[in-house]
């Protein structure tokens, strides 16, 4: 049940009205403002609602972190194992610091963000404890598409969002909505971006994901769409690369019991 959600929903988003069966919004432009669609899908995840949106890689599954029913249902959509992690969404480069354990200086934060990557750290006690049980490790995004950018900024500090790519897994990617229409009925709304998402068919390998919980090493877990890129800029920074090839078995580390969480649970 969503209802504590009431409780911390923006003023600004009180008065939007959303439908009750799921709704396919073009971004392109039109009768709605961009404002307009922004506050929708913000209204639909304080609502407790998944939706799907663009980002500057594939199509994401999305849900606040903190409201633990929306979390369920997003990997109920996804058919997804609960055991496998998903990463958080957040508006800016300050907000990383409340729900990581930051290891590399924000000067090299700002080379990354906003941008194809996903950057892995120890997490804070702050994050819902039913996202990831599994990991001490978070994978935090900023997505370099200013639609995503625009609804975590009115979600607002008081929960990150829940991000994943829009397919059942096993199935690849999603560069355009039409990719994932079967999972339409499932979703609170659909947010088309228009044309297929990124410059080349390349960008349907998703972001590119390195963990940074040690502090000066930094090690690939997938390549994605911006591996050179990301290499680069951490050499540059003076981390050093622990080599051994990708492997996502690399972030599920059982995590201790948090004495203390920010939940909406619990509020």
């Amino acid at each position: 049940m969503w209802s504590p959600l009431a409780r911390i929903i923006p003023s600004s988003l009180t008065s939007v009205e959303v439908a009750v069966r799921p709704m396919l919004t073009s971004l392109r432009g039109g009768p709605t403002s961009r404002e307009t669609v922004v506050h929708l899908a913000a209204k639909l995840l304080f609502d407790g609602r998944v939706i799907a949106l663009p980002t500057d890689t594939i199509y994401g599954l999305a849900a606040l972190v903190q409201n633990p029913s929306a979390l369920k249902t997003l990997y109920q959509i996804k058919g997804r194992d609960f055991s496998k992690p998903v990463a958080i969404c957040v508006p800016t480069i300050a907000s990383i610091h409340r729900w990581a354990e930051v290891t590399v200086p924000n000067s090299c934060l700002e080379r990354l963000l906003p941008g194809p990557f996903t950057l892995v750290f120890e997490r804070t006690l702050e994050l819902n404890p039913d996202l990831n049980p599994q990991t001490s490790l978070i994978g935090i995004r900023i997505p370099d598409f200013p639609f995503i950018q625009d609804v975590t900024t009115l979600c607002g500090e008081e929960s990150p969002v829940a991000l994943t790519s829009a397919n059942l897994s096993g199935e690849p990617s999603a560069r355009s909505v039409e990719e994932f229409r079967h999972l339409w009925p499932s979703l609170g709304g659909v947010f088309d971006a228009g044309e297929p998402l990124g410059k080349t068919e390349a960008t349907r390998s998703g972001s590119t994901v390195v963990d940074l919980s040690r502090i000066g090493r930094f090690r690939i877990i997938r390549e994605g769409c911006a591996f050179e890129q990301t290499r680069k800029v951490l050499v540059d920074t003076g981390l050093t690369e622990d080599l051994g090839g990708p492997s996502s078995s690399d972030i599920r580390r059982v995590k201790k019991s948090p004495s203390r969480v920010t939940c909406l649970r619990n509020r």
